[in-house]
C-alpha cells in the first residue's frame, strides 16, 4: 500500500504531525466551564411548578382561599378567593425594574390574614416581559428573610 512517502508521481505525504496540545487545552477549558456552569444553573433553579390542582391537593387546601395575583403590562390585581382586591398600578425605579413595595405590604396583609396559605398562583398577560415575570417570582416567594409563599405556580392569563 503507498502512502504517498515516495517523490514518484508528485503525491505528497499523507501522515502529518497533528499538535495535540493545544486540542488538549482546548478541551481542559471546554469541560471547566461546564462543569461551572451546571453548578451554576442547579443553583439558580427557582422552583415553579403548573398552574392547577389535582384532586388529593383540592381537598387539602379547601380551608384556605387561593391566591391569585394577575400581570399585565399596567397594573397587577389580586384576587383571593373569589373577590378582587384594589389593582395596583405597576411603577418602576431609575432602573427599569418594577415596584414591588407595595405588592409586598398587600402579600404581608394576606398572610397575616391567611397564615397557613403557602401557594400563590402568577397569571400573566403574553405582553408581560419575562424579567418582570421573574422579579415577581422572587418577590412573592421571599422578601428578605422572611418567606411569604414558597409554592408559586404560573399560569397564563385567560
Amino acid at each position: 500500500m503507498d502512502l504517498g512517502g515516495s517523490s514518484r508521481g508528485g503525491k505528497k505525504a499523507l501522515d502529518a504531525m497533528i499538535n495535540l496540545v493545544p486540542f488538549i487545552d482546548l478541551m481542559a477549558v471546554t469541560i471547566v466551564f461546564l462543569i461551572m456552569t451546571a453548578v451554576w444553573t442547579q443553583l439558580g433553579r427557582l422552583q415553579v411548578s403548573q398552574s392547577g390542582l389535582s384532586q388529593g391537593e383540592a381537598l387539602t387546601e379547601s380551608a384556605v382561599m387561593p391566591i391569585t395575583l394577575l400581570i399585565t403590562d399596567k397594573e397587577l390585581k389580586l384576587t383571593v378567593g373569589g373577590s378582587q382586591l384594589d389593582a395596583l398600578p405597576i411603577t418602576r425605579d431609575e432602573h427599569g425594574r418594577i415596584d414591588t413595595d407595595k405588592l409586598v405590604l398587600k402579600l404581608k396583609d394576606l398572610k397575616a390574614q391567611q397564615p397557613d396559605q403557602a401557594a400563590i398562583t402568577l397569571s400573566t398577560e403574553d405582553s408581560v416581559r419575562y424579567e418582570d415575570l421573574v422579579r415577581l417570582i422572587d418577590t412573592v416567594v421571599k422578601d428578605g428573610a422572611d418567606p411569604l409563599f414558597p409554592s408559586v405556580s404560573v399560569s397564563p392569563a385567560g
